[in-house]
Formats: C-alpha cells, sequence, structure tokens
C-alpha cells in the first residue's frame, strides 16, 4: 500500500477515535471509565495515608502527651504559686489597711499617746472574753489602760507581762463600761454577759431610750476616757412592772476578727470605789 494511502488511513481512524471519544465522553461513558479506573488508586492512597498517620501517631503522639503533661504540671504549680502570692498581699492589704485606720484615729485625736499592738491569741474558754497582744510592760503597758480601734472601744488591759498582755473585752461577763446615751443624755452602765452580748442596765423608765442610739463612754468611774463610742441600741426592754428599762447593745467593733488594736497609754485609770459610800445594813 502507497504511503499515502496508508497516512489517509490513518488520519481518518486517529479522527473516528477522536469523534468516538467525544461521544463517549457526552454520553458519560468516559466518566464511568475514568471513576472506574481512578477509584482504586485513590482509595490505596487513602488506605496508605491513613497506615501512615497511625504509624505516625504512635511514635509521636506518647512523646508529645508526656510533655504536655509535664508542662501542665508547670503551669499548675506556676498557677498555686500565683494564687498563695495573691492570697499573701491580700492579707498584707488588709493588715495595711487596719494600720492605716488605726493611724487615722490616732491622729484624730492628738490628745492621747498610743501603742499599736497585734492581737496574738485568745482565751479559749467559751465563759470568758479576753485577747492577748503582743506588748507588755517593756513597752510601757500597763494595767487598766483603754484599748480601742479605729471603730470604738474594745475593752482595757487586764494582765500584763514584760512582752505581752490580756486584755478584757467589753463584752466580757465581769466587764462593766460606764456610758452615756448620746440622743437621750442619759448615763447608764454597759455590761457584758457569758453569751457575749452587752447591754444598757438599770435606766430609768422617763428615759426615753431610740433604737440605732449612739452609745459613747461616760468617763465616769474613772475607768476610760470619755466620748469613745461603743456601739449603738439594738433593742429596748421596757415593762411597766419593772423599776427600771433595759437595752441590748450592739457594738461597733467586730470582736470575733480583731487584729490590730491601740493602746491608750497617757490615761491613768482612778479607783474611786473607796469614795463610794455604801448604805449601811
Amino acid at each position: 500500500m502507497p504511503p499515502i494511502i496508508r497516512n489517509n488511513w490513518q488520519l481518518i481512524f486517529l479522527v473516528l477515535l477522536l469523534t468516538g471519544i467525544i461521544l463517549l465522553s457526552l454520553s458519560g461513558y468516559v466518566n464511568f471509565a475514568i471513576r472506574a479506573t481512578v477509584s482504586p488508586v485513590i482509595g490505596a492512597q487513602q488506605w496508605l495515608s491513613t497506615r501512615f498517620v497511625a504509624i505516625y501517631d504512635f511514635f509521636t503522639v506518647p512523646r508529645d502527651v508526656y510533655t504536655l503533661r509535664q508542662k501542665n504540671a508547670e503551669l499548675e504549680d506556676k498557677i498555686s504559686e500565683l494564687q498563695t502570692n495573691i492570697i499573701e498581699l491580700q492579707e498584707q492589704l488588709k493588715e495595711a489597711n487596719v494600720l492605716y485606720a488605726l493611724l487615722d484615729f490616732a491622729r484624730a485625736r492628738p490628745e492621747n499617746q498610743y501603742i499599736a499592738c497585734s492581737v496574738i491569741g485568745r482565751d479559749p474558754s467559751p465563759f470568758y472574753h479576753y485577747v492577748i497582744i503582743d506588748h507588755g510592760t517593756d513597752d510601757g503597758i500597763r494595767h487598766g489602760m483603754p484599748v480601742v480601734t479605729q471603730q470604738g472601744l474594745v475593752g482595757r488591759i487586764d494582765t500584763v507581762i514584760s512582752n505581752a498582755a490580756r486584755v478584757q473585752i467589753i463584752n466580757d461577763a465581769s466587764s462593766s463600761v460606764n456610758i452615756y446615751l448620746q440622743s437621750s443624755k442619759t448615763d447608764a452602765v454597759l455590761n457584758g454577759s457569758i453569751t457575749g452580748d452587752i447591754s444598757i442596765e438599770m435606766v430609768n423608765q422617763e428615759t426615753t431610750i431610740s433604737p440605732g442610739e449612739l452609745v459613747l463612754t461616760s468617763g465616769l468611774g474613772g475607768n476610760y476616757p470619755s466620748d469613745i463610742v461603743v456601739g449603738q441600741v439594738a433593742s429596748i426592754k421596757k415593762l411597766e412592772t419593772d423599776l427600771f428599762q433595759t437595752a441590748a447593745v450592739q457594738p461597733v467593733v467586730d470582736f470575733v476578727n480583731l487584729k490590730a488594736v491601740l493602746v491608750i497609754t497617757n490615761f491613768k485609770p482612778v479607783d474611786i470605789t473607796p469614795l463610794i459610800s455604801t448604805a449601811s445594813p
């Protein structure tokens, strides 16, 4: 067969082949054939990829988990340390605020001299109400000296040694404070109790006492300076059959959370008991 005729037949064959492919493509058979051919290859690639990732994780993840756990433990230690620091700073801030308040109180009453003391102990008995402070006779603390905070009256020095002292709080059962009611201008006596409550006793029935009325030291009796805030009248008990009325008092000082106090060192208590005449039996 001559070359020209052979080339023509090859050209015709190629044209018919391309035409067939185009027709098959238009009819969707080519896509089906491609998918049938390529799908096994893609599936094999996915299978190989999954196995490779699994093998990689098998060798690398345990190491990463250990590293993450170690870092997590370090972070937890740092968080605990920071939380401890925060608590310590908060306590220091509270102490600083108390000291600033005590300083402001001392500045507001320049006629008195003070020693700032920390509360270092409490009487363990539920029937006595005392606190222990960290200053004593070496610092000029003496028996009977009044003890206050920036809020008001705490009590007085009951027992003292060289480097510490015991303070009898005004809510102790044996405590007695001469006070006056600010609004009614009435003198009375404030007594403590075993339960820690404080109350005003033996107020004349004609005296009008109002809830919320301010209670201050009167200075009578020689045990405390005058005009130190003690508390407010909380409730009143007045019966027509009684000779006197009584009133419960809410102290201004939180004795339970007492942390620091001021001792008034230039006040000298006076025992006037021998001067008070008593009726003969």
